[in-house]
C-alpha cells in the first residue's frame, strides 16, 4: 500500500495522442513529510502517518513543536495515517513521484456541503403527482413519501427524511492517474474527485484492484506544432514524411534534403 496528501486544484481537460478528449482532475502534491512511523510490534499495525502544509504561528500548540520536531519538521495542518504502508523512515518525503501514469488509485476528501435538502434531493425520491391535488400538504409535489414500518409509534433511525445533505467524507474509487509532474508537484488523475476546489485529498492505491493500465499517451502541442512546421517546409524540398516519425528523425530528413537542394544549387 502507498499514499500521498494533497489538495484539489480543479478540473481541465487533456487530448490523447489519437485525439481523444479526457477530463482530468489537477491535484496538488506538495512534499509530505513522514512524521511517524508506525508498527505491529509497537502500535498493534503497520502505518505510515504524512504531514503536508505549514501550520500558521498563531494556531500551533505547544505540543506539537516537539512532537513534529522530532521529524525535524515545523507542525503541520493535514496529518493523516495510511494504512499498510511501509519502507519509510521518519523525516523521510514523499512527493508525486509515488505514483505514475496508469496507477489506480482511490481518492478520498469530504465531499460538497449542500445544505438542508428535501427527500427528492437527498433520496432520490420519485415527486407526487402533478395533478389531481398532489398528496396533500402545502407542497404536494416534493413531499416525503411513505416511511415504511412505523411499529411502536415512532419513526426509526435511518428513514429517509430530510436533512443536512453532503459534508460528509466520500471515496471514490478506481480512478487512473494519467499523468505526474514531479517538478511542479501536480498529479493529474483522470475523472472527477470528491471535495470543492482546494478540498484536502487522500490518494491511495486502489483496494479493490492491482491491476496497472497501460499509460495513456497525451497530445505534445509543442511537438505537433514544430511536426506541421516542418511538414510545411518540406513540400518546397518535395520531401516525404511520416506524422509517426518522431522530431528528431523529421528535422534530421529536413537538414539532409536542404543540404541536398543547396549542393544542386551551386
Amino acid at each position: 500500500m502507498k499514499g500521498i496528501l494533497g489538495r484539489k486544484v480543479g478540473m481541465t481537460q487533456l487530448f490523447t495522442a489519437e485525439g481523444k478528449l479526457i477530463p482530468v482532475t489537477v491535484v496538488e502534491v506538495k512534499p509530505n513529510v513522514v512524521t511517524k512511523v508506525l508498527t505491529s510490534e509497537k502500535n498493534g499495525y503497520v502505518a505510515t502517518q504524512l504531514s503536508v502544509e505549514d501550520k500558521k504561528n498563531s494556531q500551533v500548540k505547544k505540543p506539537e513543536i516537539n512532537y513534529f520536531k522530532q521529524a525535524n519538521t515545523t507542525p503541520k495542518r493535514f496529518v493523516k495515517e495510511i494504512r499498510d504502508m511501509s519502507g519509510f523512515n521518519l523525516g523521510d518525503t514523499v512527493d508525486a513521484s509515488l505514483f505514475e501514469a496508469g496507477d489506480i488509485v482511490d481518492v478520498t476528501a469530504i465531499s460538497k456541503g449542500k445544505g438542508f435538502a428535501g427527500t427528492i434531493k437527498r433520496w432520490n425520491q420519485h415527486i407526487g403527482p402533478k395533478s389531481h391535488g398532489g398528496g396533500g400538504g402545502s407542497q404536494p409535489i416534493r413531499q416525503t413519501g411513505s416511511l415504511g414500518d412505523i411499529s411502536g409509534n415512532r419513526v426509526w433511525k435511518g428513514m429517509t427524511m430530510p436533512g443536512h445533505l453532503g459534508h460528509e467524507q466520500v471515496t471514490i474509487q478506481n480512478l487512473e492517474v494519467v499523468k505526474e509532474d514531479v517538478e511542479n508537484n501536480l498529479l493529474l488523475i483522470k475523472g472527477s474527485v470528491p471535495g470543492a476546489k482546494g478540498a484536502l485529498l487522500v490518494i491511495k492505491n486502489a483496494k479493490k484492484s492491482s491491476q496497472k493500465k497501460e499509460a495513456i499517451k497525451l497530445l505534445n502541442l509543442k511537438e505537433a506544432l514544430a511536426k506541421n512546421e516542418i511538414f510545411e517546409l518540406a513540400k518546397k524540398y518535395n520531401l516525404e514524411l511520416n506524422m509517426e516519425m518522431s522530431l528528431k528523425e523529421m528535422k534530421a530528413a529536413l537538414d539532409e534534403a536542404i543540404a541536398k537542394s543547396e549542393g544542386e544549387n551551386k
